[in-house]
């Protein structure tokens, strides 16, 4: 895995609707040679001519827009996908276009009453400072609608561990990438808006593919003081392979093929132990006629917040299973 790249992908700005970046950096990276168009939704298309197979991977991630400038020039904002309030608290920001540094406030501890010193503060409550004397000097700065996202940084540790912000779904977009590097002629779509609700099924509508394939990262609850089935699914046990979610009944043959390619090419394989989440599938799969698809994750702790963790062996058993049964599906009559 290309880990430079997977940095890269990473600290780019690109919340849902605000993609542009990402899908920049994309197009710069994609094989010479190959086919691609941007749709109007800013989905990011490549080798549209053999989307018999098309395999998925949203650039757009979770962050914040900016509502309202108060007297006092702090920066009150609502999310863009779904984030715990607890995520904000403290974090570093980067504010708009121009990068600008921001950090997360919240209403000081000695003016808070009863259990409102031990609950999530209310987003109202929020805030994001930038360093401005004032309303007017923040407008200067900073317009309504501005996007924010978390600072950037990737982070190797322990036995082969990643942490880094975005990683839903930078790393599927790496896997993608990667897949297009080794198999030219693989149909790819880069899709937008995931995180709120998808534009993936819109580049369906035009491709009608036969089979797709989306690449996610799933969350991992594979931590202390939490059993069983509320696990999800575990870091170091390999590719994710869900058969169903909150938006989609994965065809049982489609997730048999790639459990039993699994297991026949010794690939790590797991699967959800709960139904939870919902995927770009949820769109595609209802597209036209309809198009049978199937998920595939890498597990990853902390989704949706500043500091997501990966295992790297997770991702190259994606990636390794990704490539098998696009080879099956594509030589399918």
């Amino acid at each position: 895995m290309n880990l430079q790249w997977l940095e890269e992908l990473c600290a780019l700005p690109g919340i849902s609707g605000r993609e542009g970046p990402v899908r920049d950096w994309l197009i710069a990276h994609l094989p010479e040679g190959v086919d691609y168009y941007i749709d109007p939704l800013g989905s990011l298309v490549v080798n549209k001519d053999n989307s018999k197979v098309i395999f998925c991977a949203h650039m757009d991630e979770v962050g914040m827009i900016v509502t309202h400038v108060t007297e006092e020039g702090l920066l009150r904002f609502a999310h863009v996908g779904g984030i715990e309030r607890a995520a904000y608290l403290g974090r570093q920001v980067f504010v708009g276009a121009k990068q600008l540094p921001g950090v997360v406030g919240l209403a000081p501890v000695h003016l808070l009453e009863g259990d409102e010193k031990t609950r999530l503060p209310k987003q109202e409550s929020l805030y994001i400072d930038i360093g401005a004397e004032n309303r007017e000097e923040a407008l200067q700065q900073v317009r309504l609608g501005d996007y924010a996202t978390f600072a950037p940084g990737l982070t190797r540790f322990g036995s082969g561990y990643i942490e880094s912000r975005a990683l839903d779904d930078r790393l599927g977009c790496l896997i993608l990438l990667e897949l297009l590097h080794a198999h030219p002629t693989l149909c790819a779509v880069f899709s937008a808006r995931e995180e709120i609700g998808g534009a993936a099924g819109a580049a369906a509508f035009v491709l009608e593919p036969r089979y797709a394939i989306v690449v996610e990262t799933t969350t991992a609850a594979d931590l202390p003081g939490i059993e069983g089935a509320q696990r999800v699914c575990a870091l170091g046990g390999g590719a994710v392979v869900p058969f169903m979610d909150r938006g989609t009944m994965y065809p049982i043959d489609l997730y048999e093929l790639a459990m039993d390619t699994a297991k026949r090419h010794g690939i790590p394989a797991q699967t959800k132990t709960m139904v939870a989440g919902a995927t770009d599938a949820r769109g595609i799969h209802m597209s036209r006629g309809g198009v049978p698809t199937l998920g595939l994750a890498t597990p990853c702790r902390n989704l949706h917040s500043p500091s997501l963790v990966i295992k790297e062996s997770d991702a190259q058993a994606v990636y390794a299973l990704a490539e098998l049964l696009w080879e099956e599906l594509s030589t399918r009559d």
